[in-house]
């Protein structure tokens, strides 16, 4: 009698170091983007300074932290890695500048609030996607 063997359960790979090192690719050019809009000091007040540098600092810790995100989100949607960035960035743009930021910088009024900086804000966040999904792509082809 002949046994059916069962096959092993494919194990799922997680691109960690892709999705972290698209995020900081994509953090450094939305980061330089930032700088030249004088919008660094606006990131500080996250941990209340209002240093560029330090905005960056927390810019780019944030950048680390959207790579492992990036990296379940790319794994759920399974998506091309293009394609999963510019939606991703879009999502943040929705979360953080509109919800986020303003719950933690104890400024409610900006909540939703649609501006020429806003939008701004939206191109960047897709030039940060369109970066990170290029980088992760490469990175695991």
């Amino acid at each position: 009698m002949a046994q059916v063997q069962e096959k092993p359960e494919a194990k799922k790979a997680w691109h960690w170091k892709a999705g972290i090192i698209g995020s900081l690719a994509g953090g450094l050019v939305f980061g330089m983007m930032m700088a030249m809009m004088g919008m660094l000091p606006m990131i500080a007040g996250i941990v209340h300074s209002q240093s560029a540098g330090i905005g960056f600092l927390v810019h780019m810790m944030i950048s680390f932290i959207f790579g492992i995100v990036f990296t379940v989100f790319t794994g759920i949607v399974k998506w091309n890695g293009i394609i999963s960035g510019v939606v991703y960035g879009i999502v943040l743009w929705l979360l953080f500048p509109f919800i986020l930021m303003p719950m933690m910088m104890r400024t409610p009024n900006m909540a939703f609030h649609f501006t020429t900086a806003s939008m701004m804000s939206l191109v960047g966040h897709m030039i940060y996607g369109l970066v990170t999904g290029v980088v992760y792509k490469s990175m695991t082809k």
